[in-house]
């Protein structure tokens, strides 16, 4: 019965067109994507018992008895938490569950990623049912979590081996998807609410149930979608460039996946994606209060004390600040990765530490003269860089590291982002709340927190320079590349044509566009809501 998800029934016959991969790819990233928009469930759960208004918990009630806590509503900091242990698990599931993945194929981890995610989802709709928060923290948190890190990974060495010639724009069409994925999920969760919603209930039980019932169709879709091409295939009539061919820092043998910590251009790297996501991360975390703290009332073309009407006016114009830096970081993604495939990672990535250095450093000045413009232009190609190294740094690895095992070391990688992401937001909040304690006025609390990020830029920059070619040592000879793709069941153009097992039909280009348009059209509903709430800043 589980036949149809062994890796060699993957591998795609000759009339396949590769073109179907990344809508596959797409189909998980846009649903796991949803992590990034679990805020939206924030204050409809902290009022789940009060409906109206928090029934809030005595001083008696700590962090662990809000676990289990059915009498009294739980705090915004409390469902925090959720969100941390995403990330924390993505980071973890990547990493130890890597090598697995390379060897039982992309199909056999995106149906596990599908199975955690959604399935996660639904248990934690029953723990918003029985009001218990461990339930939620288990199924989401860490069932969830464990999810997005296997689908996350998942389509990054199959698109990398579809797309010799786009490494970047490949995979940075898939994790386009994942950044797009709240764009998406955010909206459709408000229409959910909104609609099960009574007098006695906040409806996010019900949201859950749905969301995770068309989260798993949809990813099921995308990872039966998955095919591998067989060894050696590359696209009809291409052949590597010149220029391409010569260079040292892309190369042709491969890394095991067991040897990767050894290596140091792995920690330099590391420690590239590290201080490019710690910085983007810290701006992210503060772009809207920022806004609304340096340019307060002139944003609506009011001086002096405002009032509470002035006050939401503000929120929503900063509101639609957010959302246009989010179309930055999903553009972001695609545009960058596939730019590196041009100018080379190293150089792509010199670009983002030191463009991004001079955005970082020219908002303090934006902010002192109240130069709006330069303000928002500044954070718009700060985010649209951090987006783009997330999906850049894939191809970087298959270029230093080879193509056979760039999924595993992908995953191992992604310490990095869990890193930054306890760095970026610890160095800004701490910063301000130490600016604020001095007496700083709270339109210059941000000035020495942006020339630390250009601090954290220079160390990526310098990491970034210190890169060159893998030594030779740390390559698999023949043999031992033999013997791993014989554990990856792995088959030649030959032995797939031969196999009744293999995948060997004709791709119609009906069927491309039919993939397109499944992921195309939630992806350009979002956009479209995006760009409403962005029409409230422009307004």
């Amino acid at each position: 019965m589980f036949d149809i998800l062994q890796k060699e029934r993957t591998i795609a016959g000759k009339g396949f067109n590769r073109w179907l991969v990344p809508p596959a790819a797409l189909a998980i990233h846009l649903c796991i994507g949803m992590a990034y928009g679990f805020s939206v469930f924030w204050l409809p759960l902290s009022k789940a018992i009060g409906i109206t208004e928090s029934v809030k918990c005595g001083p008696e009630i700590g962090f662990f008895q809000e676990l289990f806590v059915t009498n009294c509503d739980w705090k915004v900091s409390t469902l925090g938490w959720m969100y941390t242990l995403f990330f924390v698990f993505l980071g973890s599931a990547a990493a130890i569950c890597g090598g697995w993945l390379e060897r039982a194929g992309p199909r056999k981890a995106g149906v596990v990623s599908a199975f955690c995610w959604c399935g996660g989802m639904l248990f934690s709709a029953l723990g918003i049912y029985t009001h218990q928060f461990w339930m939620m923290l288990l199924g989401s948190g860490v069932i969830g979590g464990i999810g997005l890190g296997l689908g996350y990974i998942s389509p990054v060495s199959t698109l990398i081996k579809w797309f010799p010639d786009r490494r970047g724009m490949a995979t940075g069409m898939a994790i386009m998807g994942f950044g797009g994925g709240a764009m998406i999920g955010s909206p459709l969760a408000a229409l959910l609410m909104k609609n099960f919603a009574t007098p006695t209930d906040v409806g996010v039980a019900a949201t859950f149930v749905v969301m995770g019932l068309g989260y798993f169709v949809f990813m099921m879709s995308g990872a039966f979608g998955y095919r591998l091409p067989a060894t050696g295939w590359k696209p009809e009539g291409w052949t590597m460039p010149a220029m391409v061919e010569s260079n040292a820092m892309i190369t042709k043998k491969h890394v095991h996946v067991k040897n990767a910590f050894k290596i140091p251009q792995f920690w330099l790297v590391w420690i590239v994606l590290c201080m490019n996501v710690s910085a983007g991360i810290g701006v992210i975390g503060m772009a809207s209060p920022m806004l609304q703290e340096i340019f307060g009332g002139s944003l609506i073309g009011v001086t002096g004390t405002l009032t509470a009407e002035n006050k939401t006016a503000i929120a929503g114009i900063a509101a639609g600040f957010a959302a246009l830096l989010s179309l930055f970081n999903i553009g972001g993604r695609f545009f960058w990765a596939s730019i590196s495939d041009k100018l080379g990672r190293r150089l792509t990535y010199s670009i983002f530490f030191i463009l991004g250095g001079i955005c970082y450093f020219s908002i303090p000045s934006s902010a002192l003269s109240h130069s709006l413009f330069f303000f928002v232009a500044a954070v718009c190609i700060i985010l649209s860089m951090y987006g783009g190294g997330f999906a850049t740094v894939p191809a970087y690895l298959a270029d230093l590291f080879g193509t056979q095992m760039v999924g595993a070391i992908h995953g191992r990688l992604l310490t990095a982002w869990a890193t930054a992401g306890i760095l970026g937001p610890v160095v800004v909040n701490y910063m301000r709340d130490y600016q604020l304690s001095i007496g700083i006025p709270k339109d210059q609390v941000y000035n020495q927190t942006m020339y630390i990020l250009v601090g954290m830029l220079a160390i990526g920059l310098i990491a970034n320079l210190f890169i060159k070619p893998v030594a030779d040592k740390w390559f698999m000879s023949d043999a031992e590349l033999a013997e791993e793709k014989r554990l990856a069941h792995e088959k030649s153009e030959k032995s797939v044509l031969e196999s009744n097992s293999a995948d060997t039909s004709q791709s119609s280009s009906l069927v491309v566009v039919l993939a397109w348009t499944a992921v195309g059209i939630p992806l350009a509903w979002g956009t479209y809501k995006t760009i409403v709430t962005v029409g409230k800043f422009f307004n």
